[in-house]
């Protein structure tokens, strides 16, 4: 029996929440709904403009996400991400451990831990300015084979896709998963990551994943097929289990190339911020508390659709326990 259901790898970044207004998004020239990375002094910039709003900080970053929404679904976790000796990273750590997760770091006294500006205009859509900050020094050296073997499932994040360290660390866990039997999940986290690295993505997926997650335009960017279930068949070629979000339409997996759909929740969004994050969540502690699939993304879809009722990608109620009212 594991200790743990998921051993959780990302970026490590504290989340700044601010509403804003479509002009002030024009008048930055980023575009709306999607990540973009930016440095320190652009950051700083629209944090000026945004002075007077009302902001909120989280522990952050996609897999921290998920990891948190596993914990309030009532699973457990370790995540291991970088972050400095600084107030934000001080802050991290404690948020993390208030949540249910033993976050596992040994934290670097130079330079900043990452933040990332999340603004949400009135259509529920979130576009976020990352400053990734000291998070793309984490190193294989970083993550703890001890607790990787207590855990279940080993769930990676794309955004790491970037830097040698990060991918370092990250191929280093799939291979100790593998050595050791356990199950490897990666999400894509942005069509971005996908089209940077395209090839890479694919051979990974066919070599490594036992677990996919996508979102339905991450899926045609990988398969460069238009068609959403052409592109789900064209993962499901690579990688024995594969589950693609479609918004409000719910979700698809594939199981050894078996497409099956699972109906969402109706609800009206305010702020689509960590959907995809908590839907993963919600599979994966269904995997590791003995749901079938369809159940496990049936749950993914209700944690999704809880999400995108709050602000931030935090749930203010807990979900232990209510997965047989729900599920019923």
């Amino acid at each position: 029996m594991k200790h743990y259901d998921v051993f959780g790898v990302g970026n490590a970044l504290v989340d700044i929440l601010v509403p804003t207004e479509d002009v002030f998004l024009q008048k930055l020239g980023f575009d709306k709904g999607i990540m973009t990375l930016v440095d320190a002094e652009k950051q700083g910039e629209v944090l000026t403009g945004l002075e007077g709003r009302k902001k909120e900080l989280r522990s952050g970053g996609s897999a921290a996400n998920t990891m948190i929404a596993i914990a309030n679904s009532g699973g457990t976790g370790v995540y291991t991400g970088k972050v400095s000796e600084d107030t934000y990273g001080e802050f991290y750590k404690k948020d993390m451990e208030n949540a249910g997760i033993v976050f596992k770091t040994v934290p670097d006294p130079q330079g900043h831990t990452g933040t990332c500006v999340v603004m949400t205009t009135p259509d529920a859509e979130r576009t976020m300015l990352t400053h990734l900050g000291i998070s793309t020094t984490l190193k294989k050296s970083d993550i703890d084979t001890d607790l990787l073997k207590a855990s279940s499932i080993s769930y990676i994040e794309g955004y790491l896709w970037d830097g040698p360290g990060t991918k370092e660390a990250s191929v280093f866990t799939m291979e100790e998963s593998k050595k050791n039997g356990i199950k490897v999940s990666y999400t894509y986290s942005d069509p971005f990551c996908v089209n940077r690295s395209r090839d890479e993505f694919v051979r990974l997926t066919r070599e490594y994943f036992d677990i996919v997650f996508c979102n339905a335009e991450e899926a045609k960017a990988l398969s460069q097929k238009e068609d959403k279930l052409e592109a789900l068949k064209f993962i499901a070629g690579l990688s024995p289990l594969v589950f693609m979000t479609d918004s409000a339409n719910g979700a698809y997996f594939a199981e050894n190339g078996t497409i099956s759909h699972v109906d969402g929740f109706p609800v009206k969004p305010v702020d689509t911020t960590g959907a995809g994050d908590c839907f993963a969540a919600g599979v994966l502690f269904g995997m590791t508390h003995g749901l079938s699939l369809e159940k496990s993304v049936r749950w993914g879809n209700y944690v999704a659709s809880r999400i995108v009722q709050e602000i931030g990608p935090r749930l203010g109620i807990k979900l232990m326990g209510r997965q047989d009212e729900i599920l019923k």
